[in-house]
């Protein structure tokens, strides 16, 4: 059987070069954006497939929560394994059982049986969602680690951006079922990519001994308090974001009317500020810093933005007071993406698993909940609640007294230095 390329150790801490880079950064932002794509295409279709199921509002909602269900619990199971077995055949798995998933849902008859498929496509999806956050982390480290990962964030910013466009042109043209067809193509190209692309994690750092010695990271992971705060961050804001996401919906087409395709312009542009966010967050030394000023940031437009939702009834003011947020949310993403991988490095999939499961129960809880009565009031409060969450996340992570780290390999980093506030004042 032949065995994965390995990386050197050279190339560990420097990471890729010249030709390969390129494709590496490519990869990683499709593999990431495939995660988008997977819930944010279909989106302009919800309001159609209510009536095309014959269900509520909140049934129907429920096919983003059974996808981040399977996202959530799919990084979960496929993390350990990929630390066992490398990156490259976990991907491949996760690819093809994403395909049987899309394709099955094509032909769903009920809703019970597209929401069965949506968890499927959600176990799939995941193993690309998760390796986008694993492989930077197998290869590069600190400062370099960020720069990578806002990269890829800032780029993919316009797999949000595209996903609703595209899905308001194919649901107006084929309907719901398209989408799924789309994504289909989408993981077979992934497939495709899959070949050239070589192992990040070579044989002499895999997990090795009994099976279950890979899940026990978890455990390891969640009495690291730096790890766990910078994972409540992400997931926190990572809810906030699909609070926004599952109601926008609803919000823009149903109550102001505009059509599938407007409506993903909407969501296309809003987008771009998630994006913008991530790459400004690098301007900030240290890299905390960034989280505790988009907190605030975010604290204050969601109090702007519940009073709106109470007493102006306008799409355009509505709008406006998402931008800043997404903005602020953009720059939450890239810090505790960073940071928490930082900290788990050691056992990078683990890591990336519990950041990913963290974010999609959030995501998984708000979704429905925001359909619950009226749209226009628990969707405010279900975000405003979400902040508080942010807020505290952001405060204890700025009293820890690590940020980027100088050199891997540490299992604690509480006592390790910050490379951005110490060696760079340095050189």
């Amino acid at each position: 059987m032949k065995t994965q390329p390995s990386i050197t150790p050279s190339v560990v801490n420097n990471g890729p070069t010249g030709g390969y880079y390129a494709f590496l950064i490519l990869y990683l932002v499709l593999l990431s954006a495939f995660g988008s794509f997977v819930n944010d295409m279909y989106l302009p279709t919800l309001p159609e497939m209510v009536r095309a199921f014959q269900t509520s509002r909140s049934t129907v909602q429920l096919g983003l929560t059974f996808g981040m269900i399977g996202l959530g619990f799919g990084e979960l199971i496929l993390g350990p394994l990929s630390d066992r077995f490398g990156r490259k055949p976990i991907l491949i798995i996760a690819l093809i059982i994403f395909s049987i998933g899309a394709l099955c849902s094509v032909w769903s008859k009920t809703i019970y049986e597209f929401l069965w498929w949506r968890l499927v496509q959600g176990l799939g999806a995941s193993g690309g969602y998760f390796l986008a956050r694993t492989i930077p982390a197998d290869l590069y480290q600190g400062r370099a680690l960020a720069k990578v990962m806002a990269l890829v964030g800032a780029i993919n910013g316009f797999a949000p951006a595209s996903a609703p466009v595209i899905g308001g042109f194919v649901a107006r043209s084929i309907g719901w079922q398209g989408i799924f067809w789309i994504l289909f193509g989408f993981s077979l190209l992934l497939l495709v990519l899959a070949i050239p692309f070589k192992e990040s994690l070579p044989r002499d750092r895999r997990v090795t001994g009994k099976f279950g010695t890979a899940f026990k990271n978890y455990v390891v992971l969640a009495k690291n308090k730096h790890f766990v705060v910078h994972v409540l961050l992400k997931g926190s804001a990572l809810g906030v974001l699909f609070a926004y996401i599952s109601s926008a919906p609803f919000i823009i087409q149903d109550h102001y009317h505009f059509s599938q395709l407007q409506f993903g312009l909407f969501m296309g542009v809003n987008a771009l500020f998630v994006a913008m966010g991530a790459s400004a967050a690098l301007k900030f030394k240290p890299l905390k810093k960034a989280a505790i000023i988009a907190a605030w940031g975010l604290a204050v437009t969601v109090a702007v933005q519940y009073v709106c939702f109470c007493t102006v009834n306008n799409v355009w003011v509505y709008d406006a007071v998402n931008l800043p947020m997404l903005f602020c949310l953009g720059m939450i993403f890239t810090v505790g993406n960073t940071l928490a991988m930082n900290e788990g490095r050691d056992c990078a999939g683990d890591a990336s698993a519990l950041i990913g499961l963290v974010g999609y129960i959030f995501g998984a809880v708000v979704s429905p909940l925001v359909g619950l009565g009226d749209i226009l009031h628990s969707t405010p409060l279900c975000i405003a609640i979400l902040t508080v969450l942010v807020l505290i996340s952001a405060h204890m992570s700025r009293v820890l007294p690590a940020d980027l780290i100088a050199t891997p390999g540490s299992a604690t980093r509480a006592s390790a230095p910050d490379v951005t506030s110490n060696n760079t004042t340095k050189k």
